[in-house]
């Protein structure tokens, strides 16, 4: 099972997602920044990493939100932590997505996110975790 971090990233009322790109697994789907967490690593300390490799910035990592446990197919599984981004250094830059998008939370039910997300995406999208 792969441990994996994400960011909810908050800024006026609205939640950063990412798109993967055409060629990577499960092309074109939403999801929200991060990845693996690498032998060693704290889970914090990873997500930081991430968001400087994927975005650019540098990430005050905050409070964990959510933990999910998902399998996408038989030795295919995420443990998957979320936590809460609102504080950050450096100027946004998609470095590997095919798109990233500032979005309502009420609006996150209507974009094809990864399925280890969905749950988190309708307590998102009703207010409560926020």
């Amino acid at each position: 099972m792969k441990v994996v971090v994400a960011a909810i990233i908050v800024q006026n009322n609205k939640v950063l997602i990412c798109q993967r790109t055409e060629s990577q697994s499960m092309p074109l789907k939403w999801e929200f920044p991060g990845g693996k967490v690498e032998a060693g690593e704290q889970l914090p300390e990873a997500l930081a990493r991430e968001l400087d490799e994927e975005l650019g910035i540098r990430a005050k990592i905050g409070r964990k939100v959510a933990a999910v446990q998902h399998s996408y197919a038989p030795g295919h599984g995420v443990q998957l932590s979320f936590y809460v981004v609102t504080e950050y250094e450096n100027e946004m830059q998609n470095r590997i997505f095919n798109d990233i998008r500032w979005v309502a939370f009420t609006e996150l039910p209507t974009y094809d996110f990864l399925a280890a997300d969905i749950q988190l995406v309708q307590k998102l999208s009703r207010g409560e975790l926020f």
